[in-house]
């Protein structure tokens, strides 16, 4: 998948993870977060949820005291937009309840 903006399917973004997770933990973070809305997109709360761990224990591993170390490399994965900052806070308040 070399195209970030194309809609990926979700088999095709766990295995993106997959890979990312061995060599690029704050890649694998962000393509957890887009795993994360596209299951809550699709209603699947019980997987959205799991996704939404996944970030957050990710992110445990990452500083987030400045902004350049929050900022999100990519504009998008698989389709779906991340925000500019990724970090504890913002997906406890896009996911709520899910976190």
């Amino acid at each position: 998948m070399t195209n970030q903006t194309r809609v990926a399917s979700v088999q095709e973004l766990e295995s993106v993870f997959q890979q990312e997770l061995a060599t690029d933990r704050w890649a694998a973070a962000e393509t957890a977060y887009a795993l994360a809305v596209r299951h809550r997109d699709a209603d699947d709360w019980e997987k959205s949820r799991e996704w939404v761990k996944q970030t957050l224990q990710l992110l445990e591993g990452f500083p987030a005291e400045t902004e350049e170390q929050v900022a999100t490399q990519r504009t998008s994965v698989g389709g779906v937009d991340l925000p500019n900052y990724l970090h504890e806070g913002v997906v406890r308040s896009r996911f709520g309840d899910l976190g």
